[in-house]
Formats: structure tokens, sequence, C-alpha cells
């Protein structure tokens, strides 16, 4: 990559000569702007003769013959002369491709082995002597994911960075037509799959944390050095594998200028099974990537800020707030205006930390929470049983469905730890 457009929030920082201008391979250029696309402050843009990397795609498929029918459908209308591999893992019915002349490749295991079981057998199949053993990227598409057109230039184009491994695209809801309208209204602002309408880097900590391999677009050499998905994981080997290739060095982006639909579950008690089983698997990527799965990220004192006003105590939480503010503001060394900047940056992050706090109570520390306020009630005045109240109504609000989500990825995260025999996936990250 040789050119960068800065973010609406690079933009603010960073001069405006920066913009368009190219950084080059050179060191002092080329480190400088790769710092700026790992920090997400600003993005590359390829050059318009930027040449495409070799590619084939690969599709896990079980007992879905609609979505895979769907998926075929949609890739011969964007994007028909690329490879394609369809691996059936062990449906009770064999998959069917619908073609008479071998293409696409069809490759059947007598047993199941999940997901990412079917795509390491996709992607090895590839090994020297077999069809498409050239391909430089292998692009996963789950059975039932829907590309729309042009989706894939936007992916491979970064690929021109040799730093980059993984590129996912923007996925959206796509409902049924037995998919109630109440689900389908939620999930098409709520879905765990779509990361949003900003492109950005890809790791633990950052705005987009991972990406689905609903649709992902990965370096094979990256792929082959990682040992593939991890085999094990029934749920979360895509989280695991962006955040072992992120451990290893390469950067992982995300690009909304591609898009691709996923089907809604058909029914609710079929959603509500799914968000449980993420939350399952919270507990064996803790074990593998230790603070990366916290529920929390915040300062002690915000956490403590927010406790004094949850409690009734609304003095000493703006005096705690406002203290830790002058103090960031005395890093200043005399300057006012850094001075002043620091104090705003201190206030939204306890903003921030508030927001956080709720969505950790409702994802994962319901019940630790529900018994501290219940002693706090027994033994609080009526400020702070009013205070609990009014904060309970704050955490709690929201559309029944969003908190049914909520609680469903809860109920998973506590199953997984008890199974697990460990707490791990439930300690905030300081």
């Amino acid at each position: 990559m040789r050119v960068l457009r800065l973010s609406q929030k690079g933009a603010a920082r960073i001069d405006a000569w920066m913009a368009g201008r190219p950084v080059g391979p050179g060191r002092p250029a080329g480190l400088f702007a790769g710092r700026l696309v790992e920090a997400g402050v600003a993005h590359p843009v390829p050059p318009p003769d930027v040449a495409l990397p070799s590619c084939v795609v690969v599709i896990p498929v079980r007992d879905d013959p609609t979505g895979l029918a769907e998926t075929l459908a949609a890739l011969r209308a964007t994007v028909a002369e690329v490879p394609v591999t369809v691996v059936d893992d062990g449906s009770t019915t064999a998959a069917s491709v619908g073609t008479d002349d071998g293409r696409p490749a069809l490759i059947r295991s007598s047993t199941p082995g999940g997901p990412g079981a079917a795509r390491n057998r996709g992607w090895r199949s590839l090994a020297p002597g077999a069809g498409g053993d050239a391909a430089e990227v292998v692009v996963f598409v789950d059975a039932g994911c829907v590309p729309e057109g042009g989706w894939l230039r936007p992916l491979l184009t970064h690929f021109a960075d040799p730093a980059v491994a993984a590129v996912a695209p923007r996925i959206a809801s796509r409902p049924g037509p037995s998919t109630p309208p109440r689900l389908a209204a939620y999930e098409a602002g709520h879905s765990p799959l779509d990361m949003g309408g900003a492109a950005g880097p890809v790791q633990p900590g950052a705005a987009v944390a991972y990406v689905p391999t609903a649709v992902l677009a990965v370096r094979r050499s990256a792929l082959a050095a990682a040992g593939g998905f991890d085999q094990s994981l029934r749920f979360g080997e895509d989280v695991d594998l962006v955040w072992r290739l992120h451990q290893a060095g390469w950067r992982i982006r995300y690009e909304p200028a591609a898009r691709a639909t996923h089907p809604v579950r058909p029914s609710y008690r079929a959603w509500a099974a799914q968000r449980l089983q993420y939350g399952r698997s919270a507990a064996p990527l803790a074990a593998r990537h230790g603070p990366a799965v916290a529920p929390l990220a915040v300062q002690p004192w915000s956490l403590a800020a927010w406790g004094l006003l949850a409690t009734g105590h609304p003095l000493l939480a703006g005096g705690l707030a406002a203290g830790t503010a002058e103090v960031l503001g005395r890093r200043a060394a005399g300057d006012p205006v850094v001075a002043a900047v620091l104090r705003r940056l201190a206030a939204t992050g306890h903003l921030r930390a508030g927001k956080s706090i709720a969505m950790a109570i409702r994802r994962a520390w319901l019940a630790p929470t529900l018994a501290a306020a219940a002693l706090a009630w027994r033994w609080g005045t009526r400020r702070t049983r009013a205070s609990l109240l009014i904060t309970a109504a704050a955490v709690m609000a929201g559309p029944p469905l969003a908190l049914a989500d909520d609680l469903a990825y809860q109920a998973g995260v506590w199953h997984g730890a008890w199974s697990s025999r460990s707490v791990a996936a439930l300690l905030p990250r300081w």
C-alpha cells in the first residue's frame, strides 16, 4: 500500500497535507504509515492499478443444501472465474453442488468435525498437485452467506501490503421467510456478525476486536504458518485464528466496502441457542488468549466512581472523577491547552466506562452484581436503594430482545466457566 486516507478521527489529529500523500516503502515513511494504519488513525488505499493475488473460495457446509445453493448462485453471479471447493462436513444428506463439469470441487467427510475442521480440509486440499494449489489467498465463505456484487476486489487489494494476513467484509443480516418479524428487525441493527460501517484494524482492544469467518480472506502462507483453525473449537475458532495471526505480527483488516449477507436464525429458540454457544466460546478463548476475552477493560477509579454513584454517593463519585481528571491534566507540564485536552479525555473516559460496565453486567456479571446489590439494599439507606433502582433501570433498559440476547450470551459464559473450571472469562482487565 502506498497511499493513506485519514479516518475521521485521524483527520482531526494529523495535518491535512498527509492525506493522500504517498508514503512509500522507505523506513521513515513506511514505518510511520504502518503505525498510523495499526492505530486506526489512517486507512490504506490501494493504487488503482494494484495487482490482485490469485485466490480460491472454500465453503464448509453441513445439512444446509438451501444455503449452499444460495451461496453458489451468488458466487457464480459475482466471481464466476474463481475456483470453488465445497467441504461437506458429514451431512446426513450428502451435499450437492449442482454441476456436471466437476466444478466446484467437492470434498466429503463421513463424520462431522466442526466448521474449523471443514475449513482446514478445504484449504489443505490445495496442496501441490491439487486444483487451485497456486492460490495465494483462501477466501472462506459459509454456506448461506450471499456476497454482494463487487465484494471480492476490495478484500484482495489489501494483500498488496505484505504484512496483511486476513481481510473481512461487512456481514449484514438477511431474514428468511420463517424469521419472526421482530427478530428480523432486531438483527438488522444488532447482528453479532456486523462490525459496522467504519474500516479499521482488527485486534484485541480495537474498535473491531475480531471478525467472523462468515466471509474471510486469508493469506495462504499466513494460514499455513498458523497451523490453520483450531479444530478443537466448535465456536470461536474464527476469533482464535484472527488473534493468533495478530500475535504472530500480522495485520488483519476490516473492509466494509465489501459486503455480504448472512441468514438470521429461523426462530427465537434457534437464535437464543446461537447466542448461548457464542457465550460458551469465551472460556476456551480465555484459556488461549487471556485478558483479550475480558468482559470489561476499565480503569479501577472509573469502576469505583460508578460504584459510588450507583450506591447513592454522587458527590463522592463526582469528586473521584474530577480528581482523576485533574491528576491527568497535571501531566501536561504547564501547557494549558494540552491540560484541557487531557482533562476532557479523562471525562469522556469515565462516561465510556459507564457504558462498558453496564454491558459487562448484562453479558457476564449479572449474578454477582445482584448479590452485591442485595447486600447494599439490605444495609443501605433510602437514598442508596433509590440509586440502586435507578441504576438497575438504566442497566436493563433497551428492547426486550437486547436483554434476552445478552442474558443468553451470559448463560453461555457461565456454562463455559463451570465446564472448564475457570473464571478467566469473567475477570476484568485493568
